[in-house]
């Protein structure tokens, strides 16, 4: 096979494996990223994040991390759910439903992985899924996925931003796709209903303020100063995308692994001030919800229950 041979055929061998999307880009420095990167830290808008600060050059160079890369594949996994949990509990981001994403997306990562030597050859390179210094929004927008939000969320024109993004940064020449426009437009929609105003400006969140650092990065009490202004989420926020426009194309996802079962769309508000350590563990022992923790679920949900 030539390279745009092999470009296609590894774009639908991704589809195959349940990934909704599959762009290419050509490793190399971001150089758009690399200012904006930089003025975001020095303003401190990544709160307690100290890992945002490490491995700066090669969070917008590939070539830094893995030797010898020369192209990013980037992916899209959906992960909009079908049902929705109670609306009178305590909100849960809807990528949280099911399994921790790390898992499911790794596992397809590595058996892409594994196809593509098994029908090309020889290939040295790395999967990431949410779990290195890796912009992934950046690499996904420059192999044409779609455009940064106002939110900084990406937006896939068909779909939508319910999507996990992953990576596979390889030693191979594919063909680069090329980005598309943005088509946001004038809509100040996610900036206007940010119930905490972490959309500072269109493309610019303040971390420190965002309601998913708050309730899942931060490890400290959280600030006084936000009482009152959670909205009932009591585990990340989808405010922002609950609010975008072009997320009315967005489609359920049919992964098996990503569904919540019953019991858990049907919790209650007193089913969670019930819910033991124990119970904790057993119920969500390969959730993502452990990010947090049992006790940082509990922290949150006692900040939520001081407006009552």
């Amino acid at each position: 096979m030539n390279r745009s041979q092999t470009t296609a055929w590894v774009k639908a061998e991704a589809l195959k494996l349940g990934f909704s999307h599959c762009g290419i880009s050509k490793a190399g420095f971001l150089e758009e990223e690399a200012p904006r990167l930089e003025q975001w830290l020095k303003a401190n808008m990544h709160g307690t994040m100290s890992y945002m600060e490490r491995n700066f050059d090669k969070r917008l160079d590939p070539t830094k991390l893995v030797e010898g890369s020369k192209s990013v594949i980037s992916l899209l996994f959906n992960y909009y759910p079908e049902k929705k949990q109670n609306p009178e509990a305590p909100q849960i981001s809807k990528y949280a439903y099911g399994t921790d994403y790390h898992f499911v997306i790794k596992e397809k990562l590595f058996q892409l992985l594994e196809h593509m030597r098994q029908h090309i050859g020889a290939i040295d390179g790395r999967v990431f899924v949410d779990s290195a210094p890796v912009l992934d929004r950046a690499w996904a927008r420059k192999s044409g996925l779609g455009w940064i939000g106002k939110n900084n969320n990406l937006i896939n024109p068909q779909s939508g931003s319910w999507y996990f993004i992953a990576e596979l940064i390889l030693d191979i020449e594919l063909d680069a796709d090329a980005p598309i426009k943005d088509y946001c437009g004038t809509c100040t929609k996610c900036i206007d209903a940010c119930p905490t105003d972490a959309i500072v400006m269109p493309h610019v969140v303040d971390g420190s303020k965002c309601i998913s650092y708050l309730t899942i990065e931060l490890k400290n009490e959280i600030p006084v100063s936000f009482k009152n202004q959670f909205k009932n989420w009591m585990f990340g926020c989808d405010i922002c995308q609950d609010v975008c426009p072009w997320n009315r194309f967005a489609k359920p996802h049919q992964h098996e692994d990503l569904k919540a079962n019953h019991e858990f769309l049907e919790m209650n508000q007193n089913d969670w001030e019930e819910l033991t350590e124990e119970i904790f563990k057993k119920k969500f022992k390969d959730s993502a919800l452990n990010r947090t923790g049992f006790k940082g679920l509990m922290r949150n949900l006692d900040f939520l229950n001081q407006k009552k």
